[in-house]
This record gives structure tokens, sequence and C-alpha cells, in this order.
């Protein structure tokens, strides 16, 4: 059986954070030992959370 998904705003914000997650890893690939990479990997796994927590509180 398919299931239905009744709104779209779980997966549109799931996409957002995984986007912003991508992104801030860049600090952390680009500038490796520095506080930039800290606070990259700080926002990639808050934007990381927040996508996994989008899925689960829109996803019906």
């Amino acid at each position: 059986m398919a299931e239905t998904v009744g709104s779209d705003m779980g997966i549109g914000l799931a996409a957002v954070f995984t986007l912003l997650a991508v992104g801030a890893t860049g600090a952390m690939f680009f500038a490796p030992g520095t506080e930039l990479a800290a606070w990259g990997f700080a926002a990639a796994v808050t934007a990381g959370v927040l996508a996994v927590s989008a899925v689960h509180l829109y996803w019906d």
C-alpha cells in the first residue's frame, strides 16, 4: 500500500535544513582546525537535528 502524506511541510523543511547542513560542512572543509570549522560543525549538527525533527513532526 502507498502511504499518503498530509502535508509537504515536513519534506520541505527537511530539505532546507539538509541543505543548510551540507553548506555548513563547507566551513569545516575549507577551514580545518579553526574556530570557523567548529561553528560549521555546530551548525551542521543543529541543522541535521532540525531536519530529522521536521520529518518526525510533520509527516502524517
